[in-house]
């Protein structure tokens, strides 16, 4: 039995509520992988919050505390601006409402990069105030020493390489990686640098297709594409995206559902009935008792 805070959905109340089933570990997620291939491929979607972490996590493997959610949760132009605080309070919402998948959260940008102990100073914290199960972090072989550095002391990590968001200045924008032969080696030197220095698993993002089929035949870690293959060992992708909440999609998204539609409805109505005392009705009051 694992237990975690559930919400109650009839008051809005995170309460502790033993669960049947024991959460998903670090070495299990690794383990899906064996002599190179992975035969159920990982689920993983990003959560920002317990309730969605809630309606996804009996579906996934992963859930994922990006800094997306600067983009998503607080309409910032970039991951760029995103800080620890943010990150540690969305993790621990997560953590909260989930019970089956492994959640990892997104180190931010500036919160690693400076030297392994700062990474480790920021990474044990996210660790210890979320509940999480691991730190991801971006970069190949520059973050080598540190991804080493956190495994060593007790923080799993997972990698990030390809198209790197946090890195989009030195980049020139969001275009796939890897079109020049030097690029190519260098995003498959990236990812054979991140598993040898310890990483249980990497994002393969944004990259052409044979360089994500490549990274996936040759390293022994899980690779879990967004924009890369079906040949990924797992796929991960902004909820928000899939779920078309916004009315950009990325080539890289298929659109599932468009919850946008059906929330400017919904919205819709209700203003309608506000304005024409359709609502509340006698359903929605409360009547003197007889």
């Amino acid at each position: 039995m694992s237990t975690t805070f559930q919400l109650d959905t009839a008051t809005s109340r995170a309460n502790p509520t033993p669960q049947p089933m024991r959460r998903l570990t670090v070495p299990k997620i690794q383990a899906r992988k064996a002599d190179g291939k992975t035969k159920e491929p990982l689920v993983m979607l990003t959560a920002y919050t317990a309730r969605m972490a809630q309606l996804l996590d009996e579906h996934c493997d992963i859930l994922l505390v990006g800094d997306s959610l600067g983009q998503v949760i607080y309409g910032l132009p970039s991951t760029l601006q995103v800080t620890l605080d943010m990150m540690i309070a969305h993790g621990a919402a997560v953590v909260r409402g989930s019970y089956h998948s492994v959640v990892i959260v997104d180190m931010p940008f500036g919160s690693y990069e400076a030297s392994p102990q700062q990474a480790f100073e920021n990474a044990s914290r996210i660790m210890a105030e979320t509940g999480c199960a691991a730190v991801k972090l971006e970069g190949g072989e520059a973050m080598a020493e540190t991804i080493s550095f956190l495994c060593q002391r007790g923080i799993p990590v997972m990698g990030h390489v390809g198209l790197t968001p946090q890195a989009v200045n030195a980049l020139g924008g969001y275009g796939a990686r890897g079109r020049s032969q030097e690029e190519h080696a260098k995003i498959l030197a990236d990812g054979q640098a991140v598993q040898n220095a310890g990483a249980f698993g990497v994002v393969v993002e944004g990259v052409i297709e044979p360089i994500a089929i490549a990274l996936s035949q040759s390293l022994e870690i899980p690779t879990i594409g967004i924009g890369g293959s079906d040949q990924c060992d797992g796929q991960v992708l902004v909820t928000e995206d899939m779920l078309g909440l916004f009315d950009r999609v990325p080539r890289f998204v298929k659109r599932y559902e468009n919850m946008a539609e059906v929330i400017t409805d919904a919205v819709a109505q209700y203003a309608a009935e506000v304005r024409d005392r359709t609502f509340p009705g006698e359903d929605q009051t409360y009547q003197p008792k007889s």
